[in-house]
């Protein structure tokens, strides 16, 4: 797709900053925000659009990302976009949604000629601040060309899983994977205080052995520092765990690390820690 001119619904922790690599590379076209003060601050910094409906903002593009909290939002936007875009245009999802919602939101765009990628997003706020994320899609081929120079904006790497819901089930292994890491790691640094180790030392020497890994190099130093205002919030790893429940039940995978950390997340979040970063975890494993 020549001369592509993106809109972009959702500008959080994420969405800014992918946005704001789209901007830098005239990519950008509009932005909307369900608080749309939010939406005028950054396309006054972006030099774009901020169209007050989705209804107005969807004639303005040819590809529109998506990068919004829930299922419901995107099958509410997947309508409104279908009812006003143009012929044709894109959308691509980054938003952690089930697989179904991802083939219920492709139905609803191809209904009205339009086309959808399931597009998750996995690098955290450091990846899309550095334009460093792994996108997983899922969908036609041809359209993922059409988009790899927008995708291409903030993405490290970009992969073709398969048929539109593949980017999804791919998402929801990942952070089957991101849990048990969280698991491990906050449980060995809780045990590492205990036993009087100096952090600088460990951490380092952690990271350069068969125990390094993304979330002790990014997070170690900040959990024993009890800072949880980074990063990827609890509540929000709660919520895809539990779309992914649903999938490892229906396969009859072990679900031992999602149950477990469901349990432990549900528990932070019912101390008032919901906003914090999923390293928080450190704090029932400190405990006997």
């Amino acid at each position: 797709m020549n001369d592509l001119k993106v809109g972009f619904v959702g500008l959080g922790a994420m969405g800014l900053p992918m946005a704001g690599h789209l901007a830098r590379a005239h990519l950008l076209a509009a932005v909307w925000n369900r608080t749309h003060d939010k939406a005028a601050a950054a396309a006054k910094e972006f030099d774009v659009a901020a169209p007050a409906t989705i209804a107005e903002l969807a004639p303005l593009c040819n590809v529109i990302a998506l990068c919004v909290p829930a299922d419901a939002d995107v099958l509410d936007l997947a309508r409104e976009i279908a009812n006003h875009a143009n012929l044709a245009t894109i959308v691509i999802d980054h938003s952690t949604v089930s697989s179904v919602t991802a083939r219920s939101a492709h139905a609803i765009l191809a209904a009205k000629g339009c086309a959808f990628l399931d597009a998750p997003v996995s690098g955290g706020v450091e990846g899309a601040n550095n334009g460093k994320l792994s996108v997983m899609v899922g969908g036609d081929a041809d359209m993922l060309v059409s988009v790899r120079p927008a995708l291409d904006c903030y993405a490290l790497r970009v992969s073709h899983m398969g048929d539109v819901g593949a980017g999804q089930n791919t998402k929801a292994v990942n952070q089957v994977l991101v849990a048990g890491i969280a698991q491990a790691v906050c449980e060995g640094l809780a045990l590492s205080e205990k036993l009087g180790l100096d952090p600088e030392r460990l951490l380092p020497t952690l990271g350069a052995g068969a125990a390094g890994n993304w979330f002790l190099d990014k997070r170690g130093a900040t959990m024993l520092r009890d800072e949880f205002k980074v990063g990827f919030k609890l509540a929000l790893l709660h919520k895809d765990l539990k779309i992914v429940r649903e999938l490892a039940a229906a396969a009859g995978t072990d679900r031992s690390v999602i149950e477990k950390s469901l349990a432990d997340y549900a528990v932070l979040m019912a101390q008032g820690h919901g906003e914090d970063d999923i390293s928080a975890l450190i704090r029932l494993k400190r405990k006997r």
